[in-house]
């Protein structure tokens, strides 16, 4: 008896070390993508980020994935076939700025990316559009360096909030969703599309005037306050100094 207890605490063990590891790679993918997204605002003045979620699978969600894959119900074996257990999930404003964050992320020397879904170029059958990276990332532990499994999923807003009614449909009706709702699924998939397809339009155009009016832009004195930019007349400028002196 006091030995299957010992087994049983070895066990418990292994899978809380198990499952840490897995939260440790979520923090280290959290961490990457701060640090990318501050860097590009900095850079560019332009943020292609809208929001960051991440998440780890429930024990339970993980044993249910691997019999539903027929995975044999062991540890290391779900370590190397399950390779969705640790998620992130990057969303943006626009199409173009999913390629560019997913070219930032594939640049990165500590992350080894193992395959790219682009669901945007080749849509699921039932709509679903996304960009998905399958990634192996490090972790340090104590007993040495741990090459974890994460899949990151890029989408814009509209993508984003498709795919969330989308999952909460498939919840509600138990992965049997009616023809004709899933029917009117596809169709709002094509507007969404559409939508996105508009707003890039929209976003290159006031990229485009912006660069036509960049001499114009020359003009202006970039000032910061409390670390907000200001972009004011130099003429303007000028005139606050004189009177400034002049007081």
């Amino acid at each position: 008896m006091p030995m299957d207890l010992q087994k049983l605490e070895a066990l418990k063990q292994e899978i809380v070390r198990f499952m840490m590891t897995y939260k440790f790679a979520v923090d280290e993918l959290t961490t990457k993508v701060e640090i990318l997204k501050q860097e590009f605002q900095y850079m560019h003045d332009y943020n292609p980020i809208e929001h960051v979620t991440s998440r780890v699978k429930s024990p339970e969600s993980i044993l249910q994935k691997a019999v539903r894959k027929q995975v044999p119900l062991t540890l290391p074996s779900i370590r190397e076939n399950i390779r969705d257990i640790a998620g992130l999930r990057i969303v943006c404003s626009f199409v173009s700025d999913i390629y560019k964050i997913s070219e930032m992320l594939q640049k990165q020397a500590c992350l080894s990316v193992a395959e790219c879904k682009d669901y945007i170029k080749r849509p699921k059958p039932n709509g679903y559009r996304s960009l998905h990276l399958i990634v192996q990332v490090p972790v340090f532990m104590t007993e040495g360096i741990e090459k974890v499994w994460a899949e990151i999923q890029i989408r814009t807003i509209a993508m984003d909030f498709w795919a969330s009614l989308e999952h909460k449909l498939n919840y509600k009706y138990n992965y049997e969703i009616p023809q004709p709702l899933l029917d009117e699924l596809c169709t709002a998939a094509e507007a969404v599309a559409q939508l996105d397809s508009r707003m890039e339009r929209i976003h290159q155009e006031i990229n485009n005037f912006k660069a036509n009016n960049h001499q114009t832009c020359e003009d202006l004195h970039e000032l910061r306050l409390n670390n907000h930019r200001f972009h004011l007349p130099r003429s303007f400028l000028n005139m606050l100094l004189a009177a400034d002196e002049n007081s």
